[in-house]
């Protein structure tokens, strides 16, 4: 099955037809913009025969009296009025084809972005998030001109080609032969050089992603490379990704060139076939004199459609490189989807189970090993362990943004796969470590926790978190605009407008991962009175490295590589005097309550 999606998706046939359907909703504006560029086409080859007729009539007596000023002045009129026919029609497909093409790009871009939203966080911890920018915007840029000009460049070199052949055999069908029998040399070498232009247009793009994610990776860590003064290596590794980018563009303008020269060699011979040939035939008295003026002038149509599909190869190879990345991204898998049947979670109470549940990552490292465990309604529940030991991993598939490898978590007695990942994870509130802010305002990132929520029901949720103070004392109050990622604003700050964020969404179930761990003590301690007031009522699963901030836990769960090994509230524990006593006292040197 998956090989039989990549030769549908690398094969050419295979990107076109799958990238047709995206016509459908234009293909009123399509069929007309085919009609004009048949139109422009049509104008183009009147000329010659137009030019052949007068050259013909001048050439005999009856004919040159028949040439009078009125028949010379009517046929200029009748061309001119094919040429503002071909002139409205170009208006058609510069403007109304064009925009077309972009709101095609438009829908391709959206489906992209809805698809990205629905992909599992396995895809994003093994992509560059600069490659999927690179494909979300520089790809499909291409792919716009694609859209418009694909169609049309086919079927005028088509028109041109058939009609031409069908006019010119009429007149002499030797000549006509020998001058088309120079076009299937030049599409050998179009077929072979396409190859060659696609294979370095997606290098091209793909170092165009590795570029953006280098960038994105040096100027979002900024104040890391300061503050270790290593702007020269960010520098050498920019330069070695720029570099590595003009090589492949070296490589592909060097195909072109060869390609363009090819292509005038064989024009060259065209017209010099048609030339000799000609000028044979009418030694002969097998060709007229204004036929061959027609055959002169046709050539150079057929030549000038050449050319045109030349310069229309690389634009064709870049719009196809695109529709490929485009269609590579769409190809990834929806690991975590809705079951058929999926229904609505409501009227949460919070008992979560853990039914012999297992778990391994797609590269087989397993995490967890068969546990099971019951969580009250209610209850608040400590994670602590040796990094690795899959606190965080165990608390990422309640909300499933990872699914079981084996048994089942079960909210309130039903599987959670039974309920829809939205309304799943609507009940679910995070608290995380590295707290993300949207580029935007306070009230902005507030809102984000319960969308449609008013003003004042924000503020009220920032009073909660203890954040209302903080937040009226800056410039702008709950406008004052963030920065990105939050830059403009302390880590305690951050970290109680996104508990704020919490208290708006009001979720029965709350996980804590390590919330306060990144904090100085003062900043923890108002944290820290937060989070103990939004979990109250609450089913909350809390993972900290710093002990003392869950010796009120309801019950303690001590995670290593071998599993739960053991549970009990933190008296208990330390009476039992094992691993979490042990880890205890690393923490505190207060000895007496190391005996307690």
């Amino acid at each position: 099955m998956q090989e039989h999606t990549e030769k549908q998706t690398n094969g050419k046939r295979g990107l076109l037809r799958r990238f047709l359907p995206y016509y459908r909703k234009y293909w009123k504006t399509v069929l007309f913009d085919l009609l004009c560029a048949s139109l422009t086409t049509v104008a183009e080859l009147v000329l010659p025969m137009i030019v052949r007729m007068i050259t013909g009539a001048a050439m005999t007596e009856a004919g040159i009296a028949s040439l009078t000023p009125w028949f010379v002045i009517r046929i200029g009129l009748y061309y001119m009025a094919v040429r503002v026919v071909d002139a409205l029609a170009n208006y058609y497909m510069q403007s109304v084809g064009h925009i077309m093409g972009s709101k095609l790009e438009t829908d391709m871009r959206t489906d992209l972005f809805h698809h990205l939203q629905q992909l599992s966080f396995s895809y994003y911890s093994s992509t560059k998030v600069g490659q999927i920018m690179s494909r979300i915007t520089t790809d499909l840029f291409e792919v716009t001109e694609f859209c418009h000009h694909c169609p049309e460049e086919f079927l005028i070199a088509i028109v041109k080609i058939v009609v031409s052949f069908v006019l010119l055999i009429r007149m002499n069908v030797p000549l006509t032969l020998i001058m088309f029998s120079v076009l299937p040399f030049m599409g050998y070498f179009a077929r072979r050089y396409s190859r060659k232009f696609r294979s370095t247009f997606k290098a091209r793009n793909a170092q165009v992603g590795e570029i953006n994610a280098q960038v994105e990776d040096s100027l979002l860590g900024i104040r890391v490379v300061k503050s270790f003064a290593n702007e020269e290596i960010e520098e050498h590794k920019f330069n070695e990704g720029n570099q590595r980018f003009l090589q492949i563009k070296t490589l592909s303008y060097k195909y072109m060139a060869e390609f363009g020269t090819s292509t005038r060699i064989f024009e060259g011979l065209m017209y010099i076939l048609v030339v000799v040939a000609g000028g044979l035939f009418i030694h002969n008295g097998t060709l007229a004199a204004p036929d061959f003026t027609a055959y002169l002038l046709f050539a150079n149509i057929l030549l000038n459609t050449v050319r045109r599909i030349v310069d229309y190869a690389e634009q064709f190879q870049r719009g196809m490189t695109g529709i490929e990345r485009f269609f590579e991204i769409m190809d990834a898998p929806q690991e975590i989807q809705d079951l058929p049947g999926a229904r609505e979670l409501k009227d949460v109470r919070g008992e979560i189970t853990f039914d012999d549940v297992a778990f391994h990552y797609a590269d087989d490292s397993e995490v967890l090993h068969h546990l099971s465990m019951k969580v009250a309604p209610g209850q608040s529940v400590a994670l602590v362990g040796p990094s690795g030991s899959g606190k965080t991993t165990l608390c990422n598939l309640i909300p499933r943004f990872y699914d079981v490898t084996e048994g089942r978590i079960l909210l309130d007695g039903e599987n959670i796969k039974s309920f829809t990942q939205k309304s799943l994870r609507q009940a679910i509130g995070m608290v995380q470590q590295d707290v993300y802010l949207f580029s935007g305002s306070v009230m902005d990132n507030i809102l984000y926790g319960r969308p449609g929520a008013s003003r004042e029901e924000a503020v009220e949720a920032a009073k909660m978190a203890g954040a209302h103070d903080f937040i009226s004392a800056l410039p702008d109050g709950y406008d004052t605009y963030v920065g990105e990622r939050g830059v403009r604003l302390s880590g305690g700050q951050k970290q109680r407008i996104s508990i704020a964020r919490l208290f708006l969404k009001n979720p029965p179930i709350l996980i804590l991962d390590e919330a306060t761990s990144a904090l100085d003590n003062e900043s923890e301690h108002l944290v820290q009175a937060s989070l103990e007031k939004l979990a109250k009522g609450r089913t909350v699963f809390t993972i900290a490295h710093r002990l003392t901030t869950i010796r009120d836990a309801d019950v303690i769960w001590v995670l290593t590589e071998k599993g739960i090994e053991e549970t009990g509230s933190h008296r208990e524990l330390m009476k039992k005097g094992g691993i979490y006593a042990s880890m205890y006292s690393m923490y505190t040197n207060d000895k007496e309550e190391d005996k307690v």
